[in-house]
């Protein structure tokens, strides 16, 4: 079978057919392992290869799209995808300008993490299992490795030719811990742009976080109530993300008169010294690239800069459609989707606030660390924290159960007071939209004070 290279080649002339407005051709070889743990026992151990693509063809503002895993008559999938956008289109195709592109970007890791035996990936979590379960009262356990190497062709009808490869390696560890009736779990959650030695090497880490949930059985539970509240970088990170960096995605704002009112720019949401960021240009992130999955460079966003409303993510149709700049945005789980509008790297901006200082005036306050779950629901959130912390004046005092944070996302912005030095990306996780998960970003913060945030216990 000829490599997809050959078939994009092949293709390219293909999409510059007249009867569309616009056409484009992604092709994807995809390699990928992964184990799994379930307790002390193995639960799955796996690699596989995959290879597919997808045509999409833009016809009076309607769009035709099909996937396949084939690649025999690939020629009839670009007619297939422009009779569909025939019969969606009625309107006015609009697209935002972009310069076509001619580029290959090389992954970027000196080891393909999908080659590394799966006897020294499973020895390694051998390792980290055994440390677990070597502190008395866990109940249970579970572990969740991957990594995945993939090389993607994208090619259009204005003339962009793009080769792009990237790796990815995620790893989460959940300790739980139980003692008559009551049960508690701390959580680890680590990735990286290939790199397998990111999750090397976790062995303390890994005892602490088994240790610290066999604490939490007989730690005190907050009052709940209004505090004073510390958010660690990772707590804030996926704070920033979850409740923010989803309303700044432009397919979501454009197809809501609500939100589009709320989300005005120019709009003031926090005090100057915050700023909101997201950037596929970061390097070394999993959430980095040098194209989107439309073939658009990537480019560092402002959302807040100094306090205001100044940016939202777009692909080229939702900038063409809100008059706005195309940001590097969409991106598609793998070419069985069309890109949506996604987050990258998605932080708030360092201020020049050291941590004793942040926390130095507080009376009584909680520290809140980590993350445990959470929910979106329009501009209300409510996360829960992996690890709590009394602050007690001035100083972090005794840990506490796990506690729940409730709010309105623009009012908890504006109660923003602090923001510290300390800049710190969690590449853990990953982001879920629709029915394309996970897809790989990252999300950081420094610690950052909030005041009047409502907190409740779990």
């Amino acid at each position: 079978m000829p490599d997809i290279d050959t078939i994009a080649r092949s293709l390219a002339g293909q999409l510059k057919q007249p009867r569309a407005d616009y056409s484009e051709a992604r092709l994807e070889e995809s390699q990928t392992s992964h184990i799994t743990y379930r307790g002390k026992g193995l639960e799955s151990i796996g690699r596989a290869t995959a290879s597919g693509g997808n045509v999409r063809a833009l016809v009076k503002g309607g769009w035709g799209f099909t996937s396949f895993n084939s690649f025999d008559k690939v020629s009839d999938r670009v007619t297939l995808a422009l009779e569909q956008a025939q019969s969606a289109g009625s309107g006015k195709s609009k697209l935002a300008e972009v310069e076509p592109a001619v580029d290959e970007v090389p992954s970027g890791v000196a080891k393909n993490p999908v080659e590394i035996p799966l006897a020294e990936k499973k020895h390694l979590l051998d390792e980290y299992n055994e440390i677990i379960w070597s502190i008395p009262q866990i109940q249970t356990s579970t572990i969740g490795y991957s990594d995945s190497r993939k090389k993607v062709v994208f090619l259009n009808s204005e003339g962009s030719f793009i080769t792009q490869e990237r790796a990815d390696v995620g790893l989460r560890l959940t300790a739980i811990a139980a003692k008559d009736g009551e049960v508690q779990q701390v959580g680890l959650s680590l990735g990286s742009l290939g790199d397998f030695g990111a999750i090397e090497g976790l062995h303390d880490k890994i005892s602490e976080m088994a240790r610290h949930a066999v604490e939490l059985l007989t730690a005190p539970q907050a009052k709940g109530g209004e505090y004073t509240v510390v958010l660690d970088p990772v707590l804030a990170g996926v704070f920033v993300h979850e409740a923010f960096g989803h309303l700044s995605e432009s397919d979501f704002v454009y197809e809501n008169d609500r939100m589009r009112k709320i989300m005005k720019l120019g709009k003031l949401f926090g005090v100057k010294q915050l700023n909101i960021v997201d950037s596929a240009a970061e390097p070394g992130l999993r959430g980095s690239y040098k194209y989107d999955d439309e073939g658009v460079r990537a480019v560092k966003t402002y959302l807040i800069r100094e306090g205001k409303l100044v940016g939202r993510l777009h692909s080229r149709e939702t900038a063409a459609k809100m008059k706005e700049k195309p940001t590097g945005n969409a991106r598609a789980i793998n070419y069985c989707y069309p890109p949506i509008v996604r987050m990258t790297n998605t932080y708030i901006e360092p201020g020049n606030v050291s941590f004793d200082e942040m926390i130095a005036d507080i009376k009584e306050g909680i520290y809140a660390k980590n993350w445990y779950g959470g929910m979106t629901s329009m501009e209300m959130f409510t996360f829960s924290a992996g690890e709590t912390y009394m602050i007690r004046n001035g100083k972090i005092a005794e840990a506490l159960r796990p506690v729940m944070l409730t709010g309105n996302v623009f009012s908890t912005l504006k109660n923003i007071d602090a923001i510290g030095n300390d800049l710190d990306m969690n590449q853990g996780g990953g982001c879920g939209k629709g029915v394309q998960m996970p897809l790989p970003v990252s999300n950081g913060s420094p610690h950052i004070r909030i005041q009047q945030c409502l907190v409740g216990g779990m």
